[in-house]
């Protein structure tokens, strides 16, 4: 299958592996589509994902500013689920995975929420570790406010990676530049993740996602998330919560294969459930 540009605002998707499955694969912020490769070589001839580029991200524009940010990314993933389809989605994305699973079950098959940051399920279940979250990312929130978008990147990517991942002087010129110009996308979807600007948490919401869904994470994430994953695993009526021993938050990049064994695990659990 070859890359292309479809609807809304030219997105640009990839495509990745030639299994029969096909998935949604939803990027996190500052990366790109091409971040599955590594997750889509683990799945082997299981699965094709179909991986659009987020506005400000990869080959796809940055946003035009018409309506609202949040909106324009979730028709992007929404345009490519022309039939049912599995959806995976990391750290952002799979807010927007999560949306999607709301909004348009009969559109989902299933979901895996990696690490998504849904920040207002700690509000309600951990308010201190927002406070504690609030501090770690006020010097990137500070640049971003300085309109430093190079500074808030670095800052940003810092704070989600792994002391054993890549200083940013040793990054190349090329992904710092995608990098600043990714964090344009940070500020304008806060009031979503963290003020649940769009009631996702309001009774009844989370019912609508009956499909099976995977939460993983890290083991050596950010405390937030562990919350951010029990507490939606709490409130999903088909939740399991993974964990993948030594990883962070970039885990379907830093350990493609542990999250593969996961994800291809709960698939066939998936399959054998709904044969019984």
């Amino acid at each position: 299958m070859k890359d292309e540009a479809s609807s809304s605002q030219a997105t640009f998707v990839r495509h990745l592996g030639e299994g029969e499955r096909k998935v949604l694969a939803l990027h996190c912020t500052i990366a790109h589509s091409r971040a599955w490769a590594g997750l889509a070589a683990a799945l082997k001839d299981e699965a094709t994902l179909i991986a659009p580029d987020m506005l400000f991200h990869g080959q796809s524009p940055d946003w035009d500013g018409e309506g609202d940010v949040f909106e324009a990314v979730t028709r992007q993933a929404l345009d490519q689920l022309t039939e049912p389809l599995d959806v995976i989605g990391h750290s952002f994305g799979g807010m927007i995975a999560l949306r999607l699973a709301i909004e348009y079950p009969e559109l989902v098959r299933s979901a895996v929420l990696i690490e998504p940051v849904f920040f207002a399920v700690v509000k309600q279940d951990a308010p201190h570790l927002v406070q504690d979250h609030d501090r770690e990312a006020q010097p990137y929130l500070t640049a971003l406010a300085a309109k430093d978008n190079r500074l808030a990147a670095r800052l940003f990517n810092r704070m989600w990676t792994l002391d054993d991942g890549p200083r940013w002087p040793d990054l190349p010129e090329r992904t710092r530049a995608a990098m600043e110009r990714g964090i344009q996308l940070v500020a304008p979807v806060e009031d979503v993740l963290f003020d649940d600007r769009l009631g996702l948490l309001k009774a009844g919401q989370l019912d609508r996602a009956t499909m099976p869904v995977l939460l993983l994470r890290g083991s050596r994430t950010q405390p937030t998330i562990q919350v951010i994953n029990t507490g939606l695993q709490n409130r999903l009526p088909s939740a399991s919560d993974r964990v993948i021993d030594g990883a962070g938050h970039m885990l379907p990049i830093s350990h493609p294969h542990e999250t593969a064994e996961q994800i291809l695990r709960f698939w066939g659990a998936k399959e054998n459930a709904r044969s019984e």
